[in-house]
């Protein structure tokens, strides 16, 4: 992928975003494992005797929005549109805090975004002592009850959002265990597994995904984690909601309590599972304590999803920056294992594969 042309975006600056930008600097930001890469632009003005700066998305393809990079449910409404953009407008509309897009110029395929700074959660609660970590976890389950509230509901935008069209259901959770199986173990190992462990982890993995599909639904931004939320001011702001869909409520949480890059004690955990049901409608909760089990189940599939997505990173994408986070990601595995007496056929047949559940 090619760098922006500079003399573009000065001059789509000036004319879309009225801008009267005399030089710009493109300095290349840290980006994710997805087909786009990320620009801090440096806009100077004569006129205003200052820099101003927004960041610049660019897309792999233009077009590449037709097919998702990760396994996504059938959606009844059309895609027509760039879903970062599509599920942006309803977002906005909905008040939740993602970055302004100022303009999307398709042609070049390259989205003209608000800057919300370079500091994730992760980066903020590294090092950090435990009343700024409670305060920003604080933030982020506030902000997670808030859009499973107001993004959920039915209004003028949602008839449009192409989130609405598509939900986490029984084959789109069972396409993500099976990732794990292709690359967590089969590609990781480097062999296959033995029928006699690998039907009965289908049929477990069945169960759970009939579980968990079985919830009451909201809309779900999939990849809610530290890496995705940006600590701007006193505020939390949103990234990475293309891949948006209806889905449990417990998926969001655990991909926020049980995340790759960044763990939380037990007693923030369960506190802060605490919080969000007690600030969400009770009827989308429904019993406590099922709930929480809701949750754990819904944690092992989420983790054992992401070790799996961070073996085809380093082996499809040759990014192998994510490995180091596959430990951690697995400890919550065998954590949860260990807690379900119903879950000890799982254990069992998928601890030979995976050293971290032993």
């Amino acid at each position: 992928m090619s760098r922006p042309d500079s003399e573009r975006v000065i001059r789509t600056t000036r004319e879309q975003l009225r801008i009267p930008a005399t030089s710009v600097d493109l300095t290349p930001l840290p980006g994710d494992a997805s087909n786009r890469r990320y620009f801090r632009v440096s806009l100077k003005s004569l006129s205003r005797h200052r820099t101003q700066s927004l960041i610049l998305m660019q897309l792999h393809d233009p077009e590449g929005f037709k097919q998702s990079e990760e396994a996504i449910s059938i959606s009844h409404i059309p895609i027509t549109e760039l879903p970062f953009v599509n599920i942006h407008a309803h977002l906005r509309a909905s008040n939740v805090p993602v970055p302004r897009l100022h303009y999307y110029d398709h042609d070049a395929g390259l989205l003209y975004l608000e800057d919300l700074g370079d500091i994730t959660l992760k980066h903020a609660t590294c090092n950090a002592d435990q009343q700024i970590i409670h305060t920003l976890y604080t933030k982020a389950i506030d902000l997670l009850c808030a859009i499973h509230t107001r993004a959920s509901r039915q209004n003028q935008t949602a008839q449009q959002c192409i989130a609405f069209g598509r939900i986490f259901d029984v084959p789109l959770l069972t396409w993500e265990f099976d990732h794990f199986l292709e690359y967590g173990v089969i590609a990781r190992n480097g062999r296959l597994m033995c029928s006699n462990d690998f039907v009965p982890l289908k049929e477990e993995f069945q169960k759970i995904a009939e579980l968990i599909a079985s919830q009451h639904q909201v809309f779900t931004h999939r990849d809610y984690h530290s890496q995705n939320l940006m600590v701007h001011g006193n505020k939390i702001g949103l990234l990475d909601f293309q891949d948006a869909l209806m889905g449990p409520a417990a998926y969001d949480l655990a991909s926020l309590l049980r995340d790759a890059y960044i763990q939380l004690d037990e007693e923030i955990v369960d506190e802060f599972v605490m919080r969000y049901i007690n600030n969400m409608p009770k009827d989308l909760i429904g019993d406590i304590d099922d709930f929480r089990r809701v949750f754990d189940f819904t944690s092992i599939q989420r983790n054992l999803k992401a070790a799996g997505r961070f073996v085809y990173i380093a082996n499809v994408k040759k990014n192998s920056k994510f490995l180091a986070y596959i430990p951690r990601t697995l400890g919550y595995v065998k954590r949860n294992l260990q807690k379900y007496p119903e879950l000890k056929t799982l254990h069992t047949h998928l601890a030979p594969y995976v050293p971290e559940l032993s």
